[in-house]
């Protein structure tokens, strides 16, 4: 029997019957407060939805075996070991490389032997900024610089550390003269929202004003707007998981639409990674259950490129056991669970569809507030990115702490005959270093941190 013989076997049913019948069963309760739920965002979640919640509104679809790729970040800190590692792990599932450079005293011919460019894309976190230092880079790299991609993200470092690298003039001018050797430049390093308690509406406007505010500087710059000009989005993914699909969704959807406003078909890779807010100290390997679910979301979402969290990564040092499961995870959801040819499956999801699309539009609202206040970067000198993401942080601590937002292990369930004292190598809090800076850095903190020090304590 074909599909349309099957369904017109069965009448057809709108939305408004469906919205009687749930409302003669809850027998006189208030339909609004039984069904309808309100996200950090403001989205009001319906218990149904149908093609009427998608009138009048664009198509999004992620394109039939879209593919993705499996990333593992390496922490550079001794040129020839993180080779060693980046050879091993090729060798063992791993597509692409995430290198964090924390100084240019790295040697790069180093650090790149013996990876094939031409068959693996390496994405570089530099933790300085130096043109000298590019110019080692994609002077290695050639004839394959298409590969390389260089995530400088000026504006981010400033967030994150309170700091320009030199000054303002001087990391435009570095910038300026990098855009001129290489096309994949531009990062925006979303995380920091995320892991700072900011919401997924202000996520994504403040990485659309984040992105604009290189757009500014790339359209002022001698170098001519083209599609080959990419910009990667590097983008923490949550625990609310058909809202975390939708968030990148709602990405591509803001990007294309920013983009369009330069004449300029520009491109962008999202780099997803799990989110540190949600991870455990004790109950640990819960943290397995959570990066599994977030890493599917970024599949579903379209993710570019993904790179796991190994679920012992907050209090342990790089280990061979954490980052071998950690990868695993990758691989099963992309063989095993078939991911690589089912990256489309919230296609056609009324749900999903829906509220991408709202989520895009009070992004899209916030955004205008932003651009209409000065910009990013203005409001961030003034502290107003800082303190809204504040406000939404100490909601989210707030439901937390009150056992309304559930954290499986500490919050909910625990157990309290687990110890992991002894089992510290790395400081799992947040560091407070007390130095100048121009502005109020954004600082990540998970939910977690007062309840596993006070549990600390009474070990």
């Amino acid at each position: 029997m074909s599909d349309s013989n099957l369904f017109s076997e069965f009448p057809e049913v709108s939305a408004k019957a469906w919205k009687q019948h749930i409302q003669y069963n809850l027998q006189g309760e208030d339909y609004n407060e039984k069904m309808v739920w309100e996200s950090p965002e403001g989205i009001k979640v319906k218990p149904f939805y149908t093609s009427d919640d998608l009138k009048n509104k664009p198509n999004y679809q992620v394109a039939t075996n879209k593919e993705w790729a499996i990333a593992q970040t390496i922490y550079a800190g001794n040129a020839t070991l993180a080779n060693e590692k980046a050879l091993d792990v090729l060798k063992r599932g791993t597509e692409s490389i995430i290198f964090i450079v924390p100084s240019n005293e790295i040697k790069i011919e180093h650090l790149l032997k013996n990876i094939y460019l031409e068959h693996t894309k390496i994405y570089f976190e530099l933790q300085f900024l130096s043109l000298e230092y590019i110019h080692k880079i994609l002077n290695f790299a050639t004839p394959h610089k298409n590969s390389i991609y260089l995530n400088i993200d000026i504006i981010g470092n400033l967030a994150k550390t309170g700091n320009w690298y030199f000054n303002l003039k001087q990391d435009q001018n570095t910038l300026h003269k990098i855009l001129k050797l290489h096309t994949t430049v531009f990062s925006i390093d979303t995380t920091l929202y995320q892991n700072a308690g900011a919401n997924i509406t202000q996520q994504l406007a403040y990485a659309l004003a984040h992105a604009n505010e290189y757009l500014n500087i790339l359209d002022k710059s001698e170098v001519a707007l083209n599609k080959e000009h990419c910009f990667t989005f590097k983008v923490a993914i949550g625990s609310n998981y058909f809202f975390e699909i939708a968030k990148l969704r709602a990405l591509r959807l803001l990007w294309n639409s920013l983009a369009s406003e330069y004449s300029a078909k520009l491109t962008c890779t999202i780099i997803a990674v799990p989110t540190k807010r949600n991870k455990t100290l004790y109950d640990y390997n819960t943290n397995m259950l959570r990066t599994t679910t977030e890493c599917m979301a970024a599949v579903l979402g379209n993710a570019d490129v993904i790179s796991n969290m190994p679920y012992d990564s907050i209090f342990h040092k790089d280990n061979e056991f954490g980052e071998r499961i950690a990868r695993n995870q990758l691989i099963l959801l992309k063989e095993e669970a078939s991911f690589i040819k089912n990256s489309n499956a919230a296609n056609g999801s009324y749900y999903i569809t829906s509220i991408s699309h709202e989520i895009a539009e009070k992004s899209l609202a916030l955004f205008k507030s932003v651009e209409a206040n000065g910009g990013f970067l203005k409001q961030l000198k003034e502290h107003s990115i800082q303190k809204k993401i504040k406000e939404s942080a100490l909601k989210e601590q707030d439901l937390f702490d009150k056992g309304e937002k559930i954290v499986v292990g500490t919050n909910k369930y625990i157990n309290e005959q687990d110890k992991v004292k002894n089992n510290l190598e790395i400081f799992p809090f947040v560091k407070t270093k007390v130095r100048k800076t121009l502005l109020e850095p954004i600082i990540e903190k998970r939910l977690a941190e007062v309840i596993e020090q006070n549990r600390l304590e009474d070990e």
